[in-house]
């Protein structure tokens, strides 16, 4: 990083209920992760200094990440609006607004988040996205209830069979990242509320 890129230190209020490690003791791989992400945003987003606490979860946390936004037979517009109604239905403060503001800025859309946190039945998307987000809901809220006719519901929509997969795969990751997020206390950066809008 230069002189002039944002400073990477770990922000001390990213959580509320433990300790956020020294960015200067933190292994040199999870360094240079922070720096990358401090630099691709413009500052560090809290998810980054809360989960450094683990150093192996970070590293198996972030690699499922990726893998879940780059290969994916999915648009990045709609792995945010699965992460966005999920966390909407979980209540989860710091993904619905950090990944509102991803929403915002894939969808291009500066009112489609709110509308998602508020109540994906009733935001401005189309039938295929609904039905995406009604299958992401109900694995969240009622696992147990999933049928083949969720699958068979999105198939119809036109989604492939790679592409379901892919949903549920989102939404699983987020739902225990919503929890995470909530038993740790993780607060989103006021960046987040403004980006996108």
């Amino acid at each position: 990083m230069s002189e002039t890129d944002v400073d990477p230190e770990l922000r001390d209020d990213a959580m509320d209920r433990f300790p956020v490690p020294d960015y200067e003791e933190l292994p040199g791989d999870l360094q240079e992760r922070i720096d990358e992400e401090t630099d691709r945003a413009g500052f560090t987003p809290n998810v980054f200094s809360a989960l450094a606490y683990k150093p192996s979860h970070f590293r198996a946390f972030f690699d499922y990440h990726d893998a879940l936004v780059e290969d994916t037979a999915l648009e990045r517009e709609e792995i945010e609006m699965i992460v966005v109604a999920v966390s909407g239905v979980n209540h989860c403060y710091y993904c619905n607004v950090a990944h509102g503001a991803l929403v915002r800025i894939y969808a291009d859309d500066p009112l489609l988040a709110d509308q998602l946190v508020a109540n994906y039945r009733t935001a401005d998307i189309n039938d295929a996205h609904r039905t995406m987000l009604d299958v992401a809901v109900k694995l969240t809220e009622r696992p147990t209830e999933l049928e083949e006719a969720d699958l068979e519901a999105l198939r119809e929509a036109g989604f492939s069979e790679e592409a379901l997969w892919d949903i549920a795969s989102v939404t699983a990751f987020y739902n225990l990242s919503n929890r995470l997020a909530m038993f740790a206390g993780m607060r989103p950066n006021e960046e987040f509320h403004t980006l996108g809008r």
